[in-house]
């Protein structure tokens, strides 16, 4: 995508519809007609991948799997995986909130008797399709060792890995074998799993390529310590012979918290990766490319140096800093990719270090009119932006618009009254213009400032906090008169292009 464009943020999650949580269906076709009647050429996701307890993208079970709770009911009935009769018995869902206990378990019972109706008599077609889909050198990378840790963790109740018998936890050789065999009948269920996913998606790409629509993924940069990829890779993360993580990654002290905020994902030891030239990192990132067409790279001052806290540490005042790879990871990204199609996340405590691998790599980074109005002159406020930047009126760890300026302080407040010169009862069209209106050279809103919602909208605060990933859209407001009100700023702002 060149030139000046404009985009929505929306996690795949917060679409409507009537299972519970969003999907890949039909009504992520509708965004995207109604995306496209707004003028948007981007629509950025949050990661899509399998996730665990507390339901965070960023804290996923996998660098490369797809989420099943992503597969679209809708989308298996029109190829025969399910009847319509099994989804005119759903249960009434809130149309509010993802509730993960409750559709966790329908959509699991859904897809289980999908697995059935394909070893039934599923069409040559689809078999032949999910045959290729297993054999691709694309998946042999990650798929069996993902469709065998989630396995596992079936059989053992979802336990994380080092709570399962030793001889698995540390991965022995003859364990694994007899595992494989022992539980071929759920491995096979999850290369299933996998391949509705992957068949889904690329039909969404597809759609997203008739709105002219760009897709941008998003990377983070830690993975779980209660992954396939730490289970199956221990000699990558600073694991002690336990197992157990010798140290953690967090940020310190910041906007958000006093304290910093501890993450508790093990970090990387980045010596193993260098050896084979980041062959971890390409795959990585090749995935990501193979879902998306460009790739926000979550915290990514980590990648330049990143905090690193002791494993038994209560908070992260007790980090420092420690050097990260640095350019030799873009320089392999690069070379291998053939280009670096990625958006920097460089928000937080931003050194000089980071700075200059920015300059050094090209990607762009990111600006938060939230951020704009604490100080003076900040190199948040639309005056003091680069075209080479990404601008946002939040993002997903921000309150709403609304939210936002509700509790804002005073001095704060006038400044962000005068500089945006509204009078603050539309604020978030206030911010959405004023993020059209900057030279970047790419401007995103998330969808609940479209809406004009609150803090009820808010999709995280970040923490372990109840409710955190849960939020989603009403079907009712996609209004043909937002379209056009958002349309008009994108257009009057020269950002009306095609990708």
């Amino acid at each position: 995508m060149t030139g000046r464009a404009a985009g929505l943020l929306l996690h795949a999650t917060s679409l409507p519809g009537r299972f519970g949580v969003g999907d890949l269906g039909p009504e992520a076709d509708r965004f995207l007609e109604w995306a496209q009647n707004a003028g948007a050429t981007l629509w950025q996701v949050l990661p899509v991948g399998p996730t665990g307890p507390g339901e965070s993208p960023y804290g996923g079970l996998s660098a490369f799997a797809g989420n099943p709770l992503l597969i679209s009911p809708e989308r298996l009935a029109e190829e025969g995986l399910v009847l319509p009769e099994d989804l005119a018995g759903a249960p009434v869902f809130s149309d509010e909130r993802f509730e993960a206990p409750a559709v966790r378990r329908w959509k699991e019972a859904l897809l289980r008797q999908s697995w059935k109706r394909f070893q039934r008599g599923a069409p040559p077609v689809l078999r032949g399709a999910l045959e290729a889909f297993r054999a691709s050198a694309d998946q042999a990378r990650w798929l069996p060792d993902w469709a065998l840790f989630a396995a596992l963790s079936r059989r053992f109740g979802d336990a994380g890995w080092i709570h399962w018998p030793a001889a698995l936890a540390h991965r022995e050789a003859a364990a694994l074998e007899e595992a494989r065999r022992d539980l071929a009948g759920e491995i096979a269920y999850e290369e299933y799993l996998q391949f509705l996913f992957e068949r889904q998606w690329e039909r969404l790409r597809a759609q997203a390529r008739h709105h002219g629509i760009a897709l941008l993924g998003d990377v983070p940069i830690y993975m779980s310590h209660h992954s396939a990829d730490v289970w199956a890779h221990r000699e990558l993360f600073t694991l002690a012979a336990s197992g157990m993580p010798e140290t953690v990654a967090g940020v310190p002290p910041d906007y958000f918290s006093e304290t910093g905020q501890l993450w508790g994902y093990p970090l990387y030891r980045w010596e193993q990766f260098g050896r084979d030239g980041y062959a971890w990192w390409i795959a990585r990132f090749a995935r990501g490319l193979r879902l998306a067409d460009l790739v926000r790279v979550d915290h990514f001052r980590g990648f330049a140096s990143y905090w690193e806290v002791p494993a038994a540490a209560r908070t992260a005042v007790q980090g420092r800093w420690v050097e990260g790879p640095g350019r030799a990871l873009f320089d392999a990204l690069r070379q291998s990719l053939g280009g670096l199609p990625l958006i920097a996340e460089d928000l937080g405590t931003i050194t000089e270090d980071v700075r200059k691998l920015l300059a050094v790599t090209g990607v762009p980074g990111m600006r938060v009119l939230q951020f704009a109005f604490s100080e003076d002159d900040s190199p948040h406020a639309p005056h003091r932006h680069p075209t080479n930047v990404v601008c946002y009126t939040g993002t997903h760890d921000n309150d709403t618009a609304r939210g936002w300026f509700a509790v804002l302080p005073g001095g704060q407040r006038r400044r962000a009254l005068d500089y945006l010169g509204g009078d603050g009862r539309e604020i978030e069209w206030d911010l959405i213009r004023a993020a059209c209106e900057s030279v970047a050279d790419r401007a995103v809103v998330p969808l609940q400032d479209v809406f004009g919602l609150g803090s009820e909208a808010r999709m995280n605060l970040p923490g372990d906090t109840p409710g955190n990933w849960t939020w989603r859209a009403r079907r009712a407001d996609f209004t043909l008169e937002r379209a056009g009100r958002l349309r008009r700023l994108i257009e009057i702002t020269g950002r009306l292009c095609r990708p």
